[in-house]
């Protein structure tokens, strides 16, 4: 395969109050035609400040000060930008992470696909909307006619990437640069789009610049790999490569910290310390203050590339300059995973009396049309769900978005009042406390927010934030109680005192989630309802928050209500799941149960479309039919039964009742009634 992009000695640097920003350092590689080259890295590294200089979209205090960008045998950073008009859309392509502020809002779907059409294309009035329609239905838009003149905000989550795709191919590129395109999607949408990116590019023999953090992705879509870090890359090589013998001491770190059920009973790998300031004047490796394999030559020596004796398999790394210094790394293997004894994640579930306890828990919404206001129909957004939570217990909440996990959550804690059902919480009822009775209540429950940055008041300092709670509600009377409370919180997520004194955006991601932990356990809570806390986060600061909240639960016996999408962090943190589809639990047991052998059709087509470190092709993905119907119409009888593989004509009837497989293990399914006779 020849070459389509070929970046040579990259360097971007941006203007800031704290000096020259050296954001790209001096990169180096290639995309063949109809090739996936996925560059992977935490946040900061470079990676979208690398596909922003490749379309010359840099901001205004940014430039590119050294290298190129060819293009087949075009040099982009000499094109001017009348040009680069040209090439934007029309030989490159960009679908952004997040689809809801890259599309406009008071534009229609069609009149932005027909933007590109009418810059890069000579086709007109019918023959331009015969394209448009095409468009949407090679993107899997169902009923794409009428979508052609609905809005962004009418389309779900999963449509609007769609979409994004759809403008973004409309000119047939030669490149798509695809930054984050799944990252705020659930599973069996994710699926869906990486489907379609592939079999687009099968067809057209388009080539991919894939840029992600989630090295399930990467394994089901790249071809070649780069790992970035510090804003150079450090290792490259081809994705069988990667995943069978990574060999820069980061991308090890990487997969170490990944969670799964082989590390249930013991802690994630963690990479010390922070991501260095990209204004330092480098030295020597800008990996060597955080890695476990450095020695004096790492700090004084910029290490060059070394392919280690694996053609194709490129590392900047010390360790394989020479024979003499990869025996260091070989004396150093990849440490095993530890398994902590103490940890109950590896016992079987012995549940104790319920700490909460969820029985026919609804929260319907009214829908309120005309100039009256009336009530015409009603939001089920939770519509009877039921469960137990005992101390020192987690429950993993899992399902697509709009399911009711946030809803139910939220309902829990009475922060939205639930429309019927009881919330017994150490066996008072919490949905009959008002005013006072419940605020003496709320110490006992917290909640930690999936953004931290969007939930923490960014005009107060730390110590305010914390002592805001305990003073609301009475823990620690005095000031200097509740300072020594303070400190004590803070070094139990892993902060040190002076922190107290700093705004939030003075920390970084991972730091600012430990201080929405500290505010919640400022206050002494027995049940934390976690939503999506590490979502938004890199894999090496997930597995310090996901350490942090095991050992909490270990020291504290707190209970958890875990909400999230993503199945490993649940097959490493939580005793129990619960599987949600529209309002409704349709699944729960241990997650050994659960995860190891799903019963209901929607468990089995969720679990199938999790991104895995499998080579691509090695498991099947069930397809569902259709999109996620409506909570304010839902079908009758299983909700499920209009995208079931499985359904029979009995499942349009009636809701069908739990039915318990095994001890710890129950499905709402006919699948599994009992047979007569």
């Amino acid at each position: 395969m020849s070459a389509l992009l070929d970046i040579r000695d990259l360097k971007t640097w941006l203007d800031s109050s704290g000096g020259t920003v050296r954001a790209i350092d001096g990169i180096s590689f290639e995309v063949a035609r109809g090739e996936t080259f996925a560059i992977v890295g935490e946040s900061g590294c470079g990676k979208s400040m690398t596909a922003l200089s490749v379309l010359r979209l840099l901001p205004e205090a940014g430039q590119v000060v050294g290298g190129s960008v060819l293009l087949g045998d075009e040099d982009l950073l000499r094109l001017p930008e009348a040009s680069m008009r040209g090439v934007r859309g029309r030989r490159i392509a960009m679908i952004f992470q997040e689809p809801a502020t890259s599309l406009n809002p008071v534009m229609t779907v069609g009149r932005q696909i027909a933007e590109v059409l009418e810059r890069h294309t000579a086709l007109r009035g019918a023959a331009m909307r015969k394209r448009m329609l095409e468009l949407l239905q090679a993107v899997g838009i169902p009923d794409p006619l009428r979508r052609l003149d609905e809005y962004s905000f009418q389309l779900s989550g999963g449509m609007k990437q769609r979409v994004m795709i759809a403008v973004a191919l409309a000119a047939e590129p030669d490149l798509l640069i695809a930054d984050e395109p799944t990252t705020a999607l659930d599973v069996t949408i994710q699926a869906q789009v990486l489907d379609l990116l592939s079999g687009l590019q099968r067809d057209s023999g388009m080539a991919i610049l894939l840029i992600t953090h989630d090295l399930g992705v990467v394994a089901r879509m790249a071809h070649k790999v780069a790992v970035m870090y510090a804003g150079q890359i450090i290792e490259v090589a081809t994705r069988e490569q990667f995943f069978r013998t990574p060999r820069h001491p980061y991308s090890r770190k990487l997969f170490e910290a990944l969670p799964g059920s082989e590390r249930r009973g013991g802690e994630l790998a963690v990479i010390r310390g922070q991501v260095p300031p990209l204004t330092t004047d480098f030295r020597g490796c800008r990996f060597a203050d955080r890695c476990d394999s450095a020695w004096e030559r790492c700090h004084a020596e910029v290490p060059g590339f070394s392919s280690g004796g694996d053609e194709g398999h490129g590392v900047r790394c010390h360790l394989y300059d020479d024979a003499q210094t990869r025996t260091r790394e070989q004396a150093s293997p990849t440490p095993e995973p530890v398994v902590d004894e103490r940890s109950d994640a590896v016992q079987p579930a012995q549940q104790g009396a319920a700490l909460l306890s969820v029985q026919g828990l609804k929260v319907h919404f009214a829908i309120r049309k005309g100039l009256f206001k009336r009530t015409v129909g009603q939001v089920r957004a939770v519509d009877g769900m039921s469960f137990d939570i005992a101390a020192g217990r987690t429950l993993a909440l899992v399902g697509e978005s709009g399911c009711g996990k946030t809803t139910a959550g939220k309902a829990i804690l009475q922060l939205i009042r639930p429309s019927a059902g009881s919330v017994k919480f150490d066996g008072e009822e919490l949905t009959r406390l008002r005013g006072r009775a419940l605020r003496e209540r709320r110490a006992d429950f917290q909640l930690i927010f999936q953004d931290p940055y969007s939930s923490l008041n960014p005009r107060m300092r730390v110590t305010d934030i914390l002592s805001e709670g305990m003073q609301a509600l009475g823990v620690a009377d005095t000031v200097a109680a509740r300072e020594a409370r303070m400190d004590r919180m803070l070094a139990q997520v892993g902060l040190n005192t002076e922190a107290k004194l700093r705004y939030p955006h003075e920390f970084s991601g991972g730091q600012r989630q430990r201080i929405a932990i500290a505010r919640a356990l400022a206050v002494a809570p027995k049940l934390i309802v976690c939503d999506e806390p590490t979502s938004a986060l890199d894999v090496s600061v997930q597995a310090q928050i996901l350490n942090l909240l095991k050992q909490l639960q270990r020291d504290l016996k707190l209970g958890y209500l875990f909400i999230t999408h993503n199945i490993a962090v649940v097959e490493y943190l939580a005793h129990e799941v619960a599987v949600m589809y529209l309002g409704r639990i349709v699944e729960r047991g241990t997650v050994d149960a659960v995860l190891r052998t799903p019963r209901h059709p929607y468990t089995q087509a969720l679990l199938s479309a999790v991104p895995t470190l499998e080579p691509a092709g090695e498991r099947a993905v069930i397809r569902l039919r259709g999109e996620l119907p409506s909570p304010a119409n839902p079908p009758s009888g299983c909700h499920f039964h209009p995208r079931c593989p499985q359904a029979m004509d009995e499942c349009k009837l009636d809701y069908p009742a739990a039915i318990r497989i095994g001890e710890n293990h129950e499905v709402n399914c006919l699948l599994y009634r009992p047979q007569a006779g």
